[in-house]
């Protein structure tokens, strides 16, 4: 079952903002855009960035947005936040703002990618082309499950999770709040990975990781304490 097959996901109101003007919200217009919503503004906190897109405007932080929003309908906007991890506490600090302003979060799902009738997808979430979330899967608020990553059967995805193109989760795995596994990386079945920690691009995990910690390497090993990636707080 895809995506735009199950009719919980993919349910855009009309007009939509991406929080977030660098690569997510260049991958993520057009999947708006499909599914029959325009994307009709910007928003980023990063000082004189340029606008991602030349035909939709961009503006400046909650301050430019504070502006914008007061000429809106608000009844007819959804948002999606177009930031990744380590940023993913920040993901969830934005959700919270724009659903207390009125806007409504979206589901993206990818045409081509696999969403099981039975798995669980949050408000918010993003799961791009490729991607596979199996039966029994739960997804909490605001988790990116990127190009050709695998969510296998009965995973758990705490908020603002991210699972990176291409990387791998074995069945029974639990992703605590703010975790990342980067590119390429394997978490073999039963694994929990804590919340803040970052799995490096390649690696393969075969036992917990604790949170905030940095693994890598084959078997993956500790590397760092996280301590920028905890003060996102």
């Amino acid at each position: 079952m895809t995506g735009a097959r199950r009719p919980d996901l993919n349910r855009l109101p009309p007009r939509v903002i991406l929080w977030g003007g660098t690569g997510q919200a260049k991958v993520v217009r057009p999947m708006v855009e499909h599914f029959g919503a325009q994307v009709v503004a910007v928003f980023d906190d990063t000082p004189e960035l340029r606008p991602p897109f030349p035909d939709v405007p961009l503006y400046h932080g909650h301050e430019g947005f504070a502006k914008w929003i007061r000429s809106q309908d608000r009844s007819s906007l959804g948002f999606v936040v177009t930031i990744g991890n380590p940023h993913g506490r920040a993901r969830i600090r934005l959700h919270e703002f724009l659903v207390e302003e009125g806007l409504q979060p979206t589901i993206l799902v990818h045409p081509t990618a696999f969403v099981a009738e039975n798995a669980s997808v949050g408000p918010g979430c993003q799961i791009l082309a490729g991607a596979l979330v199996m039966p029994e899967a739960v997804l909490a608020r605001q988790c990116i499950v990127n190009t050709h990553a695998s969510v296998d059967h009965e995973d758990v995805l705490e908020d603002a999770v991210e699972i990176a193109p291409g990387a791998v989760l074995c069945g029974l795995v639990r992703v605590e709040v703010n975790g990342w596994v980067c590119a390429g990386a394997t978490v073999l079945p039963r694994v929990r990975i804590g919340a803040d920690a970052v799995v490096g691009a390649g690696a393969v995990v075969t036992r917990d990781v604790l949170p905030g910690t940095t693994v890598v390497g084959v078997p993956a090993k500790a590397l760092i304490r996280s301590q920028g990636i905890q003060g996102d707080t």
